[in-house]
């Protein structure tokens, strides 16, 4: 089974420097994942999949600089529309786990595609109530221990809420 480590921020900057902070310790843009929900503001920039950080920092201090600067640097950033949850931004490998989603192939939504990566039911339900109410799932697949020891230590001195990892009970 592959291992991720899971944790929720309150904030995009919060967010934005949990996925500096994983990127500065070596995780590969590969291996983050984002999803947030899209609150309008950010859905021009999610429309491509690859960055936009000179739209985004042209944006100043708004949200488009925050995404533009972090989030540009992952993989496959874009959005989608999950039926019956709304629109999201979302990067990383749960952007291919919800795609299957946003077309109808899978029943459930965020808590379905979690489930599908390892998270156990009660834990998806309650990542995928966070981010509707507004928050923001990150993801980091790891190799082995160490890494998500690393992973886990980088999120929880973020300030980061309900880590998990898959595998193992909440942290």
């Amino acid at each position: 089974m592959e291992k991720a480590v899971f944790c929720i921020a309150k904030t995009e900057t919060q967010a934005a420097n949990i996925v500096d902070q994983l990127k500065t310790a070596g995780f590969s843009n590969n291996d983050i994942s984002v999803l947030f929900p899209d609150k309008g503001g950010t859905r021009d920039f999610a429309h491509e999949k690859n960055t936009k950080a000179p739209e985004g920092a042209a944006t100043g201090a708004g949200t488009g600089g925050v995404l533009g600067g972090v989030f540009g640097w992952l993989v496959g950033i874009g959005s989608l529309a999950i039926p019956g949850l709304g629109p999201f931004i979302a990067a990383g490998p749960i952007m291919a786990a919800l795609s299957g989603a946003a077309a109808g192939a899978a029943i459930g939504g965020i808590s379905g595609a979690l489930i599908g990566m390892g998270i156990p039911e009660y834990e998806a339900k309650r990542y995928e109530g966070r981010v509707k109410d507004g928050n923001i799932l990150i993801s980091v697949h790891t190799e082995d221990g160490t890494e998500r020891s690393r992973a886990k230590d980088i999120v929880t001195r973020a300030g980061a809420e309900d880590i998990s990892y898959t595998g193992e009970t909440r942290v």
